[in-house]
């Protein structure tokens, strides 16, 4: 008892020390916040925006995903060019609305915003999409030979395989029950993951008709979603914080299952580069494909890239390349069904240039006008990609004159640029011939689904080859109608989905 009484004041003093300390630490961190929303209070004090609360910013207006766009469009037509967004009392970024704006921030190479891509990196690692700096440019001049359009062009005919499949799969469907709709996107998701496995990585799956790879789709679906809600929460942006939720715990298992599968189709390709001869032949290849780059060329010191670097640049193109596709093309599928005057336009276009083939050629896809133009209609009214962010490294002068700081996240909001009413005439209505050549009086970035500048989609063209095959075939077999029972409703994620999915019903054509 007596030693017990001898160390409790030395107890109590070491409690009290280490109270103080970390009450001094939690002062600290609140002064902390408090200039960093002072900095950037000052900063926007010339730019209008919706009002915000100190705490929870502007979360508090946006009750849930499905109001987030119609608030943001409100928000774009109300703040011209620019607006400040909270999300939450300490974050925040500017909304970029306007084109000259949009074109003075991708004129430059600011970085990634962390908050924004950081949360990305255990699901696709730090490949081109997250790299900054000269990092990014070794990798970026490494890998836009994968683009060459003498790689892209026997793609086609992959592309088209890819496709047919599917389309079989809709036609025994639909001959099951013929008036009963179909949810596009996940049979699109798996064919674009089809397309590119075949095309990119030279990997046969089958996972149209096997569903082998369901879990990789569904992974992608829910890391897309869990992505979306941790960086518009003011709570979850800790690591730790939210590595102990519920959700932080999904995301682990999610990226898990995706990465089970990238490792495989590396795992596989570097089996069959351990033979010698199979190495030389790649390497004797005029032009290689995505994944013969990232095994066999050097970097200037004649190292390649490492095991961390090489799942990174895998796992991203292989996100990008499957399910920002995926996402363009059900909601062309879906503005082809609506307007279908339009689709019958692209399917006699399509008709005369094949004449009596079946098969799609490199050479038919830029004959492709009126198809092409309602491709990017689609693309204006349904941008994939919502949004692009930069933090800049430097000030930013923009042409009326405003500023902003070094420091500063600006978000380009691709969506509402899109639908900009001071630059479209009817930016809600549903016009291909805005893209015609008679009509080409818009500004430089008033469309940019790719975004624009030296960071822009590297595999851009790839992908417009893909949207121009799948929508082709599919219009050459199928008549499309909306359900009227199912209208989809956009959602921003990392790319643009439906909460309740895209149903479509399809009639066989009898000149099938």
């Amino acid at each position: 008892m007596v030693f017990m009484m001898e160390e409790t004041p030395g107890f109590s003093q070491l409690t009290l020390i280490c109270s103080g300390f970390c009450l001094v630490y939690v002062l600290l961190k609140i002064i902390q916040l408090y200039y960093k929303r002072q900095k950037q209070l000052k900063a926007y004090k010339n730019f209008p925006g919706p009002p915000s609360h100190w705490l929870y910013g502007n979360i508090h207006q946006i009750p849930s995903h499905r109001e987030e766009l119609t608030l943001m469009l409100e928000w774009a037509e109300t703040y011209s060019y620019a607006f400040p967004r909270w999300f939450g009392g300490f974050i925040s970024s500017i909304v970029v609305t306007g084109p000259e704006y949009a074109k003075t921030v991708f004129a430059r190479g600011d970085p990634k915003p962390e908050f924004i891509y950081e949360p990305l990196i255990p699901w696709i690692g730090k490949g081109l999409l997250i790299l900054n700096g000269s990092k990014w440019h070794q990798h970026r001049r490494l890998l836009t030979p994968a683009f060459h359009y003498n790689i892209l062009k026997p793609y086609v005919a992959l592309i088209a395989d890819s496709t047919k499949i599917m389309l079989d799969k809709w036609e025994k469907l639909i001959a099951k029950e013929p008036m009963k709709s179909l949810e596009m996107f996940d049979h699109v998701s798996l064919m674009t993951l089809d397309s590119i496995m075949k095309c990119a990585f030279s990997y046969q799956s089958n996972c149209q008709t096997d569903r082998d790879l369901d879990y990789y789709v569904h992974a992608v679906s829910d890391l897309n979603l869990l992505l979306f809600s941790r960086i518009t929460s003011t709570i979850l942006q800790s690591d730790f914080l939210y590595s102990c939720t519920p959700s932080g715990q999904q995301f682990k298992k999610a990226c898990r299952l995706a990465h089970h599968h990238t490792e495989k189709v590396i795992e596989e390709r570097k089996k069959s580069l351990q033979n010698e001869r199979e190495l030389e032949k790649i390497q004797k290849k005029q032009y290689l494909d995505f994944l013969d780059i990232l095994l066999c060329t050097k970097y200037e010191n004649g190292t390649g890239l490492s095991d961390e670097d090489l799942r990174a640049e895998v796992d991203t193109f292989m996100f990008a390349g499957h399910d920002t596709t995926a996402s363009a093309l059900s909601w062309i599928l879906y503005a082809m069904a609506k307007h279908p005057e339009h689709q019958q336009k692209c399917r006699e276009e399509i008709k005369e240039i094949l004449g009596d083939r079946e098969d799609i050629q490199w050479d038919d896809l830029g004959k492709m006008t009126y198809t092409t133009m309602c491709i990017k209609e689609s693309l204006r009214i349904y941008s994939p990609v919502p949004t692009v962010s930069r933090k800049l490294s430097k000030p930013i002068t923009f042409f009326d004159g405003r500023t902003l700081p070094e420091g500063i996240i600006v978000t380009v909001h691709i969506y509402s640029l899109h639908k900009n009413s001071r630059i479209w005439q009817d930016p809600f209505e549903f016009d291909p011939m805005r893209f015609s050549a008679e009509n080409f009086k818009r500004h430089s970035h008033a469309f940019i689904p790719f975004a624009a500048g030296s960071r822009n989609c590297i595999g851009q063209q790839f992908a417009m080859n893909e949207l121009k095959v799948a929508l082709a075939l599919t219009l050459l077999r199928f008549e499309i109608m909306p359900d009227p029972e199912k209208t989809p409703i956009p959602i921003p994620q990392v790319v643009l989905k439906s909460e309740n999915g895209i149903y479509l019903i399809l009639k066989k054509l009898s000149s099938s």
